[in-house]
């Protein structure tokens, strides 16, 4: 494919410690506390730190129906609960200061305790999507799990959608869309900044769809049938 090997393994690229965390939160107003097969730290309200909320923006159009890839439908068919649509829940999140602030946290938090490998390394798969319950992983994995701590945390799931975009070095990329009403913002693992879509540089390809189980395009271009690894 277009996308090769070398300019996949260019992408997702970030130090970080070893640790795993995983997060679970009793309420958004509470705290979220981390866990994984050894103790690990707690994060409490304290921990989350006043942030300003960011300036509104417009969302990201969505277009027609796409075809999500490959890694990401056997990503469902281990795991179909964690690809389900909810109608009844919102699509677009009423943001407020306090979700700003874990939205942010749990960006940053995690960028500095998963460990970037390849697919290759990891799983010995050239492509695969899944949580980096070992404290490994690549942009998809890393991801997926601050997805999954948001969803804990009483965020709905509907509103945070996976994403396939292009980054700076031409090369497929994945980052975590969260639909707000003061526009779409991007959890990625290569800044510990939350950026309005528009602001990070990347050609948006797709991104899973709010009414169903097919995904929606962002860009008129072909999209890479794999993302990129570290």
């Amino acid at each position: 494919m277009a996308w090769g090997r070398s300019r996949r393994l260019r992408a997702c690229r970030r130090v970080a410690s070893a640790r795993l965390l995983a997060f679970t939160g009793a309420s958004i107003l509470g705290f979220l506390t981390a866990a994984a097969a050894s103790p690990s730290p707690t994060v409490s309200a304290s921990d989350l730190l006043p942030v300003s909320l960011p300036d509104r923006s417009e969302p990201v159009r969505a277009g027609a129906t796409a075809i999500p890839t490959q890694a990401w439908v056997r990503f469902c068919v281990a795991k179909p609960g964690e690809c389900t649509v909810d109608d009844t829940q919102a699509a677009v999140i009423a943001l407020d200061g306090t979700l700003w602030s874990v939205i942010v946290a749990v960006n940053e938090r995690v960028n500095h305790e998963i460990v970037p490998v390849t697919d290759q390394d990891h799983w010995g798969e050239l492509d695969r999507w899944d949580y980096p319950d070992d404290g490994l992983g690549d942009c998809e994995d890393i991801q997926l799990l601050k997805r999954r701590m948001l969803i804990e945390a009483g965020l709905p799931r509907r509103a945070l959608r996976m994403t396939v975009v292009v980054d700076e070095d031409g090369a497929g990329h994945a980052v975590l869309m969260v639909r707000t009403d003061r526009g779409d913002f991007i959890l990625d693992n290569k800044r510990n900044a939350v950026l309005s879509w528009a602001r990070t540089g990347y050609v948006y390809v797709k991104r899973e769809g709010t009414d169903g189980s097919a995904w929606v395009s962002l860009a008129d271009r072909a999209g890479p049938m794999l993302t990129a690894n570290r």
